[in-house]
């Protein structure tokens, strides 16, 4: 990995993102035996994953200002306080209520974590020049696959109870923050593409609160970004990725820059659909597996661990592919996941529900990835923070619905008629796509903007 502030970035996401995988590989893994020790139906378990949006929500929408304020330092806190509230809910889930009281707190510290490391993943893309966000989601489900083999091993296999894998989890969780502090610190000291180190004179401070007015004199009707000396044209052929890496010269949370919610609501809603195909295979796999093809307990594990190791392949794999594809590689990735999903529900033996849990794996994987990387060709270093959390927020609302929506359509239908109704998910983000970016993406504008006295008619005028 490169050397610098950018490769620096890129190692705090990577091992942000193998916390964050690790946790959700037990949690997929530990699903069927948390229900049962909570004696829920399938219905009762999805009206209580809502919980888990109950608190995921306002946490989410406050992160990305907190990020943006603090850096990285409130990823590692937000890691140690997820792998606490896993243990807290293996150990406390006994009925409903105490099970959706547990996941509201559980969907609070996921959500906000989930902020944080996107945020970082963003940052270190721009600031490396490398595809980290890409590969920062493969790492987090190759740490799927090992979360949800080793508790599947440890539940089947060994016998122990539910709470083990989580007290494992919490610890791996202490050890990913310690990392990331220390990475925040060297990053801190790091130098940037001038070759200056923030915080000496002639470079501006991430630590300091002062900071000089990035904006120039130049006029901005002739297509130049308003930021600071160098910033491209969004007319010429660097377009919008170029002006925003002109951007991140300005400081980190910088309290004049604001983000355009049209745009990031598009992308989000995008990412709402893509989340909730995911995480419907990431959440039930393991149940489908053990009700519908009879597997045991172990077997049962496999589910989660295919889908999250194919994940994994195809996000390495696809790492190269940049944003300027995005709408392409999404509607091929809807279709291939709508089509896997098909041949989940009507599959009765283990490996065809598993070659279609496959298949839609490798349709979800560069759903969410690419998205970002919308994002992140979009919006400058100063409001990156809260542009990431306007776009998970939203997205999230799938992420918490797709289990959600299984359990209600199994209990109407049983669980292959819900899988039928997941791939309608699919097959809708396939048809959306392309009007949806061409809407948020068409003008080439950037989505944030640093308003000044004598340009606001401007900056109102570009937004338009």
């Amino acid at each position: 990995m490169s050397g610098g502030k950018g490769g620096i970035q890129a190692r705090t996401a990577y091992m942000g993102f193998a916390a964050f995988g690790v946790f959700w590989g037990v949690w997929g893994a530990s699903v069927p035996a948390i229900r049962a020790q909570a004696e829920l139906s399938d219905g009762q378990l999805g009206t209580a994953l809502l919980f888990v949006g109950a608190g995921a929500l306002p946490a989410m929408l406050v992160t990305g200002r907190a990020v943006d304020r603090w850096g990285l330092r409130v990823a590692a806190l937000l890691l140690v306080t997820l792998g606490a509230v896993g243990t807290l809910v293996a150990v406390a889930g006994r009925d409903f209520w105490s099970l959706s009281a547990g996941l509201a707190l559980l969907g609070a510290s996921s959500g906000a974590a989930d902020v944080a490391i996107n945020s970082a993943a963003a940052s270190a893309e721009r600031a490396s020049g490398r595809p980290v966000i890409t590969r920062a989601h493969g790492t987090f489900s190759t740490m799927v696959v090992v979360g949800s083999l080793s508790a599947g091993l440890l539940l089947g296999g060994l016998g122990v109870p539910v709470v083990v894998p989580f007290l494992l989890v919490a610890g791996a969780a202490v050890g990913a923050a310690f990392s990331v502090v220390a990475d925040w610190r060297a990053a801190s000291a790091a130098p940037v593409t001038d070759g200056t180190v923030p915080g000496q004179a002639g470079a501006v401070s991430v630590m300091e609160g002062t900071v000089p007015d990035p904006v120039r004199a130049t006029p901005v009707a002739d297509g130049t970004v308003p930021y600071p000396a160098g910033a491209a044209s969004v007319t010429e052929e660097t377009g919008p990725v170029a002006a925003g890496a002109a951007r991140d010269g300005g400081r980190r949370g910088y309290p004049g820059y604001a983000v355009r919610l049209f745009p990031l609501l598009v992308v989000g809603g995008l990412g709402a659909l893509a989340f909730a195909v995911e995480n419907a295979h990431q959440s039930w796999g393991a149940v489908y597996l053990a009700d519908v093809a009879g597997a045991g307990p172990a077997l049962a594990s496999a589910g989660p661990a295919v889908f999250a190791a194919v994940v994994a392949l195809t996000r390495f794999a696809a790492g190269a592919v940049g944003s300027r594809h995005a709408a392409t590689v999404l509607v091929c990735g809807a279709v291939t996941a709508a089509a896997g999903t098909t041949l989940v529900s009507v599959a009765t033996a283990v490996p065809v529900v598993l070659l279609g849990l496959a298949l839609a794996a490798v349709g979800t994987a560069v759903l969410f990835p690419m998205l970002m990387g919308v994002v992140a060709a979009h919006v400058g270093e100063a409001a990156r923070g809260r542009a990431t959390s306007v776009v998970t927020t939203v997205a999230y609302l799938g992420f918490l619905a797709g289990p959600v929506y299984v359990g209600r359509w199994a209990e109407t239908t049983g669980l292959p008629g819900a899988m039928v109704a997941v791939a309608a998910l699919a097959a809708a983000l396939a048809v959306l796509t392309w009007p949806s970016l061409r809407s948020a993406v068409g003008t080439g504008s950037p989505w944030d903007s640093l308003p000044a006295s004598g340009r606001a008619e401007d900056v109102a005028g570009r937004a338009r």
